[in-house]
């Protein structure tokens, strides 16, 4: 037997004895728990710095956003580190080791009155406020920034690991699905059950809870260990990328090869790129035609065995079909972001309306400002299983196939332009009763209006949630080449982190250039802040259905559902 069979062999019991349904609990409670954690301390943040640090609700907003825009970012650090350098189980694990240290930190900010200022006077003015000492935000920084780098990080990096341990298809899809039902779950859980300890019994019990559940999280990690199939880091897919750039540069005074040079195979399909160039494979595109050249074969780029001498002088005709190909989608992906602007623009500027409002259900039960997000969750769970179950075979059977994903993407667009109309209509009606009793300039005055007007439009984000967010899974996942399906899951996260930074960015403009956001929410004009958002909504929906007019499918798949597999 030689060496190459015992490596295989040895392969072969490795995935026997390890990976599989075995570590399924391990892996969903790990990700359940640290979605506890997440939620706990995110979904409440506005509150506890405008109760607790006395940060005025339009800087509290913005924080916010931050925040919820580097957890994104921390997504797409964490899977691409585990990727290139440490693998998913050596990510994951430092990750929630490092939100343990930001939950003890800020519940420590929540328990030790000396880390807070005093609190404030509100039967008076908004004058008597102290503000934050440098240490007590330094401390407070420094918690929320831990807590993020480790909940983001371990995020989208759990679910590349609890994917590698199936063989089948099947079964990853199925592991997905509970993935999602494990994370929903979690977000639903922390924004009713945690928020409302934090509102009606202490903040220090709320966070610690949290704090026990990030402990939870990691022990049920760690207790898996010996059961899981660990990846092995594979090189960033970026690095290719970034050659396809720099030989297409090196090459650009080069000249273009014949038709008949090109048949003779002059461009590198790869080791055994002559066998490859007669069998028909590698072919180049005629789009973008300018970075053919990066795959150009010239004197002294390839080696006697077929191998590059040069790597960065010489590319793979799949490494630059693989580059034209996120061309061809970045169009369709920058549409993307201002579909979630709106959406991160309620998810912040909701808690501020719900603080005004009668939150009153029934005498004895007040909803937490905090858990108006949940409606979002809930209205994406329930329109996602009728969507499925009924609308989808419904359309097949009128149009003759599925929905593809931009169809999809194009009611996500339109159901979400809806929800800022109707966010505009029901805040011109609060300000209005607001106006009617003078309540203008009133600390912390309510608005005799319920909060149940607020449901309709985070009803409608959700439903447009359940049609755009699994058509852009499905449209990366259909399009991406299979080396850079990673990146799909990357993107969308990427998405997010951006548009919480545009929203805050938009959100400082209109609190600075015009008195539509004051901190007094009853003094301003919040309606028209929902109205021109509405009108970039429109104006992007139109980039949209000029970008997909113009797009053309690689993969088209009528009758298959979306892939949702995130593979390593």
């Amino acid at each position: 037997m030689g060496e190459g069979d015992i490596k295989e062999e040895e392969t072969q019991t490795w995935k026997k004895h390890s990976g599989g349904w075995i570590t399924f609990p391990f892996i969903i409670g790990c990700l359940g728990c640290m979605t506890l954690t997440a939620g706990g301390f995110l979904a409440n943040l506005i509150v506890y710095l405008i109760k607790e640090y006395n940060i005025n609700s339009i800087n509290a907003t913005l924080i916010f956003n931050i925040v919820n825009g580097c957890v994104c970012a921390f997504s797409i650090i964490g899977a691409v580190l585990a990727d290139s350098f440490f693998g998913s189980f050596f990510v994951v694990a430092i990750s929630t080791s490092i939100a343990l240290l930001g939950m003890i930190s800020l519940t420590l900010t929540a328990t030790i009155h000396s880390l807070r200022p005093q609190s404030c006077d509100h039967i008076n003015t908004s004058s008597t406020c102290s503000s934050p000492s440098k240490l007590q935000y330094t401390i407070l920084y420094i918690s929320i920034i831990l807590a993020s780098l480790g909940c983001g990080g371990s995020r989208f990096t759990t679910a590349t690991l609890g994917a590698n341990q199936y063989d089948t298809i099947k079964n990853q899809n199925i592991f997905i699905n509970w993935f999602f039902v494990a994370l929903y779950s979690g977000f639903v859980a922390s924004s009713t059950a945690i928020v409302y300890i934090q509102d009606n019994v202490s903040w220090g019990w709320g966070f610690g809870i949290c704090l026990a559940t990030n402990i939870i999280s990691l022990a049920i990690f760690l207790i898996g260990k010996r059961f899981y199939r660990l990846d092995k880091p594979r090189g960033s897919p970026f690095t290719a990328l970034a050659r396809v750039l720099v030989a297409n540069a090196l090459k650009r005074l080069d000249r273009a090869p014949s038709s008949t040079e090109r048949d003779n195979g002059c461009y590198y399909q790869g080791k055994d790129h002559h066998l490859r160039n007669q069998a028909g494979d590698g072919v180049l595109t005629k789009s973008f035609r300018c970075l053919n050249r990066a795959a150009l074969i010239t004197q002294g780029d390839v080696h006697l065995d077929g191998t590059i001498a040069k790597p960065w002088r010489l590319c793979k005709v799949q490494e630059v079909e693989d580059f034209k190909t996120l061309l061809k989608i970045f169009p369709l992906w920058t549409t993307s972001i201002f579909l979630a602007v709106p959406i991160v623009f309620q998810a912040s500027l909701i808690v501020l309306q719900a603080l005004t409002m009668d939150r009153h259900l029934g005498p004895n039960f007040k909803i937490p400002a905090g858990s108006f997000s949940v409606v979002i969750f809930i209205s994406t769970t329930i329109s996602l299983t009728l969507i499925d179950r009924f609308l989808y075979p419904i359309w097949q059977k009128l149009i003759g196939r599925m929905p593809r994903p931009l169809e999809r993407i194009g009611l996500g667009h339109v159901f979400n332009f809806i929800s800022m109309v109707v966010s505009a209509l029901v805040e011109s009606k609060r300000l209005k009763i607001a106006h009617v009793h003078h309540l203008q300039g009133q600390v912390e005055a309510i608005v005799p209006i319920s909060s149940m007007w607020l449901f309709p439009q985070l009803v409608l984000v959700g439903i447009g949630e359940a049609f755009h967010f699994p058509g852009q899974v499905g449209l990366y996942y259909q399009e991406f080449p299979m080396s850079l399906r990673c990146m799909a899951t990357a993107l969308i996260s990427l998405v997010i982190g951006i548009a919480y930074y545009l929203c805050t960015a938009l959100i400082d403009l209109f609190h600075r250039v015009t008195k539509w956001l004051p901190n007094d929410i009853n003094q301003g004009r919040l309606d028209n802040v929902y109205w021109t958002i509405s009108v970039i909504g429109a104006v992007n929906f139109g980039y949209y259905l000029a970008c997909a007019r113009y797009y053309k499918y690689q993969n088209v798949e009528n009758d298959e559902n979306d892939v949702s597999i995130v593979e390593d």
